[in-house]
C-alpha cells in the first residue's frame, strides 16, 4: 500500500510564505484526486485545496487568492504554495488522496500524518 508523507511545515511570521509538499510512496497505483486539509485544536478538519485528475481545483473560502495547489502526476507529488499567511492559518495540514487503486485493491481515503504550520510574530 502507499503512504503519504507531508513536509515543509514550520513557524512563519504573518505575511510570510510557505510551501508544503506531499510525496506518495509505493508503485503500481492510481489516485483520482489529491488535496490538503487542515485542523486546528478544537476545530473540525476543513478543506484547504483539492485537485482532481480532470484538472478541477477547489479551494476553501478562507484561502482563496492566497494558496495555490499543484500536482505533478509523473513525480507523484502534490504541493501547496501558501502566501500572505495569517495567524488564522495555524493548523496541522494533512495531505489526502481519494479513490486510490492498487491493482484490485480500492481505498476510498488515504491520509498523511500531517505537518504543523504555525503563523505567529
Amino acid at each position: 500500500q502507499v503512504q503519504l508523507v507531508e513536509s515543509g511545515g514550520g513557524l512563519v511570521q504573518p505575511g510570510g510564505s510557505l510551501n508544503l509538499s506531499c510525496s506518495v510512496s509505493g508503485s503500481g497505483f492510481s489516485i483520482s484526486a489529491m488535496g490538503w486539509h487542515r485542523q486546528a485544536p478544537g476545530k473540525q478538519r476543513e478543506l484547504v485545496a483539492r485537485t482532481t485528475n480532470g484538472g478541477n481545483v477547489n479551494y476553501g473560502d478562507s484561502v482563496k487568492g492566497r494558496f495555490t495547489i499543484s500536482r505533478d502526476n509523473a513525480k507523484n507529488t502534490v504541493h501547496l504554495q501558501m502566501n500572505d499567511l495569517k495567524p488564522e492559518d495555524t493548523a496541522v495540514y494533512y495531505c489526502h488522496a481519494a479513490d486510490l487503486d492498487i491493482g484490485w485493491i480500492h481505498l476510498d481515503d488515504v491520509w498523511g500524518r500531517g505537518t504543523q504550520v504555525t503563523v505567529s510574530s
